[in-house]
């Protein structure tokens, strides 16, 4: 019997020492995984979204680098690059996760907030001092730039110059007006020429960002913790925009991106107010060149609203796993320091940039003749330079869901009183 339990004792000595080991050997590979130790990987990997615009720059990028580099460049779409980030990070564990990856200002503080350990700061990589100094706020978190500020959603009003001109308005006309000032030209133009004004998704409230941000105001605070809905001005007057245009009659609704796309490549709408990455479609349509211009967008009637705005843009972030200093090198060589670079990336893809040294480059100066031979470039990088900085917070797209189906209530009847009361009621609710 004591033979019996002495067997039985170190039987289970040694199956406690295996697992020890075990688990040593997977707590430093999840260590190594997650940028505590770790060998330095073969390859570094970025995920990015569109093989035209971000892909295609990261590709430019890789070639005019000096230094070797093995960078896999994986497509991924945006919602699955948010699905799998919030996934992976949740987990604890780093596995899978890319050296460098791309996310849209609005959605970064969601990830740097509440992953703050899992992103490396690129301080000592760039001088973000070059770069434009609205996209600074949404990459940056704790006194520390985690994102190299990429692509510009600067704001443009695009416009047919051949049914402005019909309806009497020229480029003049459109320049430096209120919202106000637009809505008055598109009932004219609409009844002169037959045309809608603008092509809208009465789900999608993104000419309700351009509007607010013109004003420097945001769906929350300074701070961008508390929700700021009831008592905002520039959203009240948005949303009293937004409802002139309807009653206006001037829109032609859509449901979805190809059907938006469908509406300016098919001549049925005078103006696409948007960013300036809707460029490339509006081109798409060669039988249109020479009949558009880009014009300031319109602003909110008010004290400190400007002829600039945002919408969209995104950023590249380093992830803290193995790679990462070679990863915020390579970002910071390109991206964060190469004029010529940027030059190219004009040239080649089209894309503007946010690295403002660039923009005395000669391809910033360049005419487009789609646009009638005006200097887009340089006009956008001009409105870039006064578009006001806001903290976008973490749950922009969440709290829009409630303002969208609020401006559906108002739509039909609901007092604008009741209807951002109740928005803020429910986004304090669901945001807690």
């Amino acid at each position: 019997m004591k033979d019996f339990h002495y067997k039985k004792s170190w039987l289970i000595a040694l199956a406690l020492a295996v697992f020890l080991v075990l688990a040593a050997c997977s707590s430093d590979e999840e260590s190594g995984a997650s940028g505590d130790g770790g060998e330095e990987p073969d390859k570094i990997t970025a995920w990015a979204w569109d093989p035209n615009f971000n892909i295609a720059a990261l590709d430019i990028a890789k070639e005019s680098y000096d230094d070797d580099i093995d960078l896999e460049i994986i497509e991924n779409a945006q919602d699955d690059i948010v699905s799998k980030l919030n996934t992976g990070l949740s987990s604890g564990s780093m596995k899978g996760m890319p050296n460098i990856v791309l996310i849209e200002d609005q959605r970064a503080q969601s990830f740097l907030q509440s992953y703050p350990d899992a992103f490396y700061p690129i301080d000592d990589y760039i001088n973000p001092d070059d770069f434009a100094s609205y996209k600074l706020a949404p990459t940056s978190f704790d006194d520390q730039q985690y994102g190299l500020p990429f692509d510009t959603g600067v704001t443009g009003l695009f416009f047919r110059t051949d049914y402005l001109e019909e309806a009497g308005y020229s480029m003049e006309d459109l320049t430096d007006i209120t919202w106000e000032k637009y809505i008055e030209i598109g009932q004219d133009v609409k009844e002169k020429t037959g045309k809608d004004m603008i092509s809208l998704d009465p789900n999608d409230l993104g000419i309700i960002r351009i509007m607010i941000q013109s004003a420097g105001v945001w769906y929350v605070d300074e701070e961008g913790t508390n929700v700021n809905i009831t008592d905002n001005e520039p959203l009240r007057k948005a949303f009293e925009n937004y409802k002139a245009m309807m009653e206006a009659d001037f829109i032609k609704a859509n449901s979805d991106w190809s059907q938006y796309l469908a509406a300016f490549n098919g001549g049925d709408v005078a103006t696409v107010p948007s960013g300036n990455w809707i460029g490339a479609s509006i081109e798409a349509e060669e039988e249109q060149s020479g009949n558009w211009g880009v014009a300031p967008i319109p602003r909110l009637d008010m004290d400190g609203a400007v002829n600039a705005s945002n919408l969209g843009g995104s950023s590249f972030y380093v992830l803290d796993i193995p790679g990462k200093e070679q990863a915020a090198e390579f970002l910071g060589d390109t991206f964060g320091a190469d004029e010529e670079f940027y030059q190219e990336l004009v040239n080649e893809v089209g894309a503007l940039g946010t690295y403002t040294p660039a923009s005395d480059g000669e391809a910033y100066q360049k005419e487009n003749e789609f646009f009638g031979d005006q200097s887009l470039i340089s006009d956008f990088s001009t409105w870039v330079e006064d578009i006001p900085s806001v903290n976008y917070g973490m749950h922009t797209y969440a709290i829009e869901d409630i303002l969208a189906a609020e401006m559906q209530n108002y739509l039909k009847g609901k007092s604008l009183d009741d209807a951002l009361a109740d928005a803020q009621g429910q986004a304090e609710a669901q945001l807690k």
